[in-house]
């Protein structure tokens, strides 16, 4: 596995850098909607590519436990507040189902492991379940197990980031770092204290499930990196029909999703929740969804069985995952994490909208999805054959090439002047791999011609383009196994 390096002065300012260790440190924070419980299943075929440090039940303005003394609340979030007033409890699926899921992961772990190194035993993940703040949307006046457990980690001795996921809301966090300034600011430790959480906290949030943020995380802790995803998510989400490209939508629809991944492919994959299923999550009354005979002409589309549902909050660990595109360290560069650029308003905290909108080929026009939809075909792709890998030893599994460029990935020329790139791709299942290159302007200054050969590319920087600027190239490699996987290489050409 390659060593990942982030440089934090690139985000934060400080002249200070660490490197990561092998593998990048992530905690799951969730309310159990069940597209969280699809993500969480995606998340777990994915696990060998991070190091889980925690997986902990939180809150958010859809679903709560509530007090259990008959309290009633109303939500403090415009849209939820006006659709479900007062209420002592919202939706809420217990703390049991993950355990559930990490029963089935270990019927499934002794053949994941077979075909990819750094799979999480069971036992070590079951170890990482805690139950965060979850009596209400927002609440973070207690302290609980799940927000001891996030201050124990950001307060470690190990200096490397820890990427907070907020599947739901983001109070159990919020209630880790209130707790590390009750017990530190008023001591001769708090400096260094602030500034060390500071630079190790990394938020990845799936919008504004709760005001915690707003409220408390933004004005206390406003040098927490945060990743803002408010829009591209829901190309993964409830309304996915309407935003992926009709050429990717049969990756999502029933026949792909029964046969290559949901049936037949082991214990951990028979729990995912599809359309026409016929399961109802416990305590969710508007799960309806596994219902045949309310799927057709739904507020989201028209759907047939086995049709994908909604993972909402997949971006935020598939931003972890290391394809070779380098987005893990830089936001703004673009993955299968979606892209985000720097808010106006504050420097740690990159969002997505308007403004990391991508010209969509298909449709012709300016996409605000795109930056995540133009990956997807990949991402299921991908997830097809890590649904194998449940039940199919390696030779019978596909395995994903690897990109490599002669030159490296950081280079540099004048305006005007052409490069010449030298492109190859290994296959572990030794498959044929098909290469392609290509311009990603808004990841950089803009576009720049581009020309491959066999093996060969040609790479052009504009004659206008000034010092400094940035030029960005995907050189992709797909394989020609089934299901058929793609990795990249991104070279990135500074002008001077």
């Amino acid at each position: 596995m390659k060593k990942i390096v982030l440089v934090l002065a690139l985000f934060l300012g400080f002249n200070q850098s660490f490197a990561y260790p092998k593998l990048p440190r992530t905690i799951v924070t969730t309310d159990g909607e069940i597209d969280d419980v699809d993500t969480f299943i995606r998340m777990l075929l994915y696990s060998n590519e991070y190091q889980l440090e925690g997986l902990i039940y939180s809150s958010s303005m859809w679903h709560y436990k509530g007090d259990g003394k008959g309290g009633l609340f109303t939500s403090e979030m415009p849209m939820t507040k006006a659709m479900y007033g007062k209420k002592t409890d919202l939706r809420w699926a217990g703390v049991t189902w993950i355990q559930e899921l990490l029963a089935a992961y270990k019927k499934v772990y002794p053949n994941l492991s077979k075909n990819a190194k750094n799979y999480h035993s069971p036992d070590y993940l079951m170890s990482l379940v805690k139950v965060g703040n979850i009596d209400f949307e927002g609440e973070m006046q207690k302290i609980t197990d799940g927000s001891e457990w996030i201050k124990k980690k950001l307060l470690d001795a190990d200096p490397t980031p820890i990427y907070l996921q907020a599947w739901g809301g983001t109070n159990t966090i919020a209630r880790a770092l209130k707790s590390i300034e009750e017990q530190y600011s008023n001591t001769k430790e708090w400096d260094q204290i602030y500034a060390k959480v500071s630079r190790k906290a990394i938020i990845y949030t799936v919008m504004d499930q709760d005001a915690t943020y707003k409220n408390y995380i933004g004005k206390h802790w406003p040098r927490v990196l945060t990743f803002y995803n408010s829009t591209q998510f829901a190309a993964f989400a409830y309304p996915w029909k309407k935003m992926i490209p009709l050429s990717m939508q049969s990756y999502f629809e029933g026949e792909y999703m029964s046969s290559k991944i949901i049936l037949n492919h082991g214990a951990l994959l028979a729990m995912y929740y599809s359309y026409g299923d016929g399961k109802k999550q416990a305590g969710d009354p508007e799960h309806i969804h596994g219902d045949l005979s309310k799927i057709k002409n739904s507020q989201w589309g028209n759907f047939n069985q086995y049709d994908f549902i909604s993972e909402g909050d997949s971006p935020a660990f598939l931003q972890l995952v290391d394809i070779g595109l380098n987005n893990l360290d830089h936001p703004n560069y673009g993955g299968w994490g979606g892209r985000f650029v720097k808010s106006p308003d504050n420097a740690f905290r990159y969002e997505d909208g308007p403004h990391t909108a991508e010209f969509n080929p298909e449709s012709n026009a300016v996409d605000n999805n795109y930056p995540q939809t133009r990956w997807l075909k990949a991402i299921q792709e991908d997830f097809a054959a890590r649904a194998d890998w449940c039940v199919k030893p390696f030779a019978a599994a596909n395995h994903a090439p690897v990109v490599s460029v002669k030159e490296g990935a950081d280079l540099y020329a004048k305006a005007g002047q052409k490069l010449l790139l030298h492109i190859d791709a290994t296959d572990p299942d030794h498959n044929t791999v098909q290469l392609k290159a290509w311009s990603y302007p808004e990841a950089g200054s803009g576009k720049a011609s581009i020309v491959l050969n066999g093996k060969t590319v040609t790479v052009e920087i504009p004659a206008n383009a000034k010092k400094g600027e940035t030029y960005h190239f995907i050189m992709e490699g797909n394989d020609n196994g089934s299901p058929s996987l793609t990795r990249y290489k991104r070279v990135i050409v500074t002008v001077i």
